[in-house]
């Protein structure tokens, strides 16, 4: 009796461990724009905002390269092209095993495998070998012992589940039953992840006005305009939280064995569009993402399964100028090509960071603020303000991304922490605020910071400690729970 009230603790306890360890937000990078950044600056930007999770569309050898040694959690993808050729030939899987993942581990943290994207919806043809290659896909890892640390699954779009409202009357496309059934099989038996591409904002728009948008941008409904599930009572707070609960609840039809874990792969909030997609404002993106990052940072999942965390990659870091397809379609970026933001955004906020608490914090560019006024600020505070910038000079830590507002951050920082003490103010003419989110990335340590490595998204804890800006992946929460579990069984006997 003893031993099994330690097991239902210890299960307590793995539950708690699995929310606090999960939840991780990271952002997907298009390469389908005109001013493309070098592979080094796009790691630059990345580091530069703590991202520590990226998803690719393909398998850019060159970005793989300059990812090495920065700890950055990367999934490749292969793309619809690629899924033919891999689904019909074990060599030619194998091959691209080789060439995309076994030439670059473990210098770069590949932890997954986006076979295709939403195959099912987009290119139905190919539905035939989609499972097929990512079974010759896994079995290429298995040959090259790397199956335990990089999963394999494919995005599914939402439009394979025709009626996603109510989440638990949810199913999916029942054409595909037999499809879907297979590749559920395949992630349960392979300890995958269901990969789901989840749009409130095209959810929103198809609605024509059955749902508020407060529903779709997180923020509160009214007590006349709550969100209620008929046949579960639950109350739903975001379209987004429905959208994975439906996704859960229509896997649910299916006997795989427990529950598969859902990675939200795609969503966001286009900042403009055309005439007729008068929602797609850059204050909607900005405060879609910005809650969106709350919600997933919390760490609980949606009402029907609240331990698991819903883990989500934004989408994207650049605005694709050269998409086809509506204006929309080319502004869901969080970022220029230059790496300056669009609009404010918290993804590097978290319990992660370093605060310096003696000097009041840090001093830095204020978002947004009017380029040719941070230049004379930049100017002033490397020349007059007598601030050390030799780290913003070219082949030096803090030179990428090379931005006038990274620059100024950094000179804006050295003049306030040496001058602070003796009236020194963080103005500069209205381009500068203060911070207590400590902005050092890499191998760029601000003045005044208190720790020289930088978290992730999420707080490094309970694991081996890996290069700047690397986090604890949900991969690992099994093996802490068998080290707590061993534990407590020697514990009991």
């Amino acid at each position: 009796m003893r031993l099994q009230m330690m097991l239902g603790y210890v299960m307590f306890m793995f539950g708690s461990l699995s929310v606090a360890l999960g939840a991780f937000v990271g952002i997907n990078i298009g390469t389908d724009l005109s001013n493309l950044p070098s592979p080094e600056e796009v790691v630059a930007i990345l580091r530069s905002h703590q991202i520590t999770h990226i998803r690719l569309f393909d398998s850019d050898n060159h970005l793989l390269s300059a990812l090495s040694d920065t700890g950055i959690e990367v999934m490749v993808s292969v793309t619809n092209n690629e899924v033919l050729r891999i689904g019909q030939s074990p060599a030619a899987a194998a091959s691209w095993i080789n060439k995309n993942v076994a030439a670059f581990v473990p210098s770069t943290n590949i932890t997954a495998i986006a076979v295709g994207s939403e195959v099912l919806s987009t290119i139905p043809n190919a539905a035939p070998v989609l499972l097929p290659a990512m079974n010759n896909l896994h079995k290429a890892l298995v040959s090259s012992n790397l199956n335990y640390q990089i999963q394999v699954s494919t995005p599914f779009s939402m439009d394979m589940i025709p009626r996603p409202f109510p989440p638990s009357a949810a199913t999916f496309n029942t054409s595909w039953d037999s499809t879907i059934s297979d590749i559920l099989r395949f992630l349960s038996t392979t300890k995958s992840v269901f990969m789901l591409n989840a749009y409130p904002y095209y959810g929103y728009v198809q609605s024509n006005g059955i749902f508020p948008i407060e529903y779709a941008l997180f923020k509160s409904l009214s007590p006349v305009k709550q969100i209620v599930d008929p046949n579960t009572l639950f109350h739903y707070d975001s379209m987004f939280d429905a959208m994975v609960d439906a996704t859960y609840n229509a896997m649910s039809a299916y006997n795989s064995s427990g529950i598969i874990p859902i990675v939200v792969t795609e969503t966001g909030w286009p900042w403009a569009g055309g005439g007729n997609e008068r929602d797609a404002t850059v204050e909607n993106a900005e405060i879609f993402n910005n809650n969106l990052i709350k919600r997933v940072l919390n760490g609980s999942g949606p009402p029907s399964q609240p331990m698991i965390p819903m883990n989500t990659y934004i989408y994207e870091l650049f605005n694709e100028d050269n998409k086809r397809g509506p204006e929309s379609e080319k502004s869901y970026g969080v970022y220029f090509s230059n790496g300056s933001s669009v609009y404010a955004l918290g993804l590097d906020i978290s319990g992660g960071m370093t605060v310096n608490a003696s000097s009041g914090g840090f001093c830095v560019a204020r978002k947004g603020a009017d380029v040719s006024s941070l230049e004379d600020g930049l100017n002033w505070a490397c020349g007059p303000g007598q601030a050390n910038c030799s780290a913003i000079q070219a082949g030096q830590p803090c030179y990428m991304p090379d931005t006038v507002e990274n620059h100024a951050s950094f000179a804006y920082n050295d003049y306030y922490q040496r001058m602070r003490s003796v009236g020194g103010t963080c103005d500069f003419s209205g381009t500068a605020v203060t911070t207590m989110v400590d902005p050092s990335y890499g191998s760029c340590i601000f003045t005044g910071s208190t720790n020289s490595s930088i978290g992730g998204l999420v707080p490094p804890a309970f694991g081996p400690v890996g290069p700047p800006g690397a986090s604890i992946s949900w991969r690992q929460v099994p093996h802490i729970w068998c080290l707590i579990l061993g534990t407590v069984v020697l514990s009991v006997l």
